[in-house]
């Protein structure tokens, strides 16, 4: 199955915030991997306290024409969200949709491209002009 399928579709999930300034950075990520990566169809969804839900991301990607669908806890460590309630949820709200297959991916985790960006912003962090 090529990754770029246009029945296959992406869902990223992050934990979800009652700040809305912090559940518009999923949004922009999604655009960006949108953009970047030329996928059709890409939906964001929070884990708790904020909409779309993972069960109406999955919706959304199913009323597009998506027949398999990824789902990426958008998460640094397998901790017990990553590993057990994202795929316990997706699980739940799978069997809304008969016929259509999923997968649920492993966090971001430890990654020599994760250093890369962490030294960049080391980086600049240093260049700003005042401490603090």
């Amino acid at each position: 199955m090529p990754l770029n399928s246009d029945t296959t579709a992406i869902v990223i999930v992050d934990h979800g915030s009652k700040r809305q300034a912090a559940n518009e950075q999923l949004d922009a990520l999604v655009a960006l991997y949108k953009q970047t990566t030329g996928t059709a169809i890409i939906e964001p969804a929070h884990m708790e306290l904020a909409s779309p839900t993972i069960a109406d991301a999955i919706t959304a990607c199913v009323r597009q024409g998506a027949t398999n669908i990824v789902v990426h806890p958008y998460f640094l460590a397998p901790g017990r969200h990553s590993i057990e309630d994202i795929p316990r949820m997706v699980e739940e709200a799978m069997a809304n949709h008969d016929g259509i297959s999923y997968r649920v991916t492993q966090p971001l985790g430890i990654d020599e491209r994760l250093c890369s960006l962490i030294e960049q912003r080391v980086a600049e962090a240093m260049d700003r002009s005042s401490l603090g």
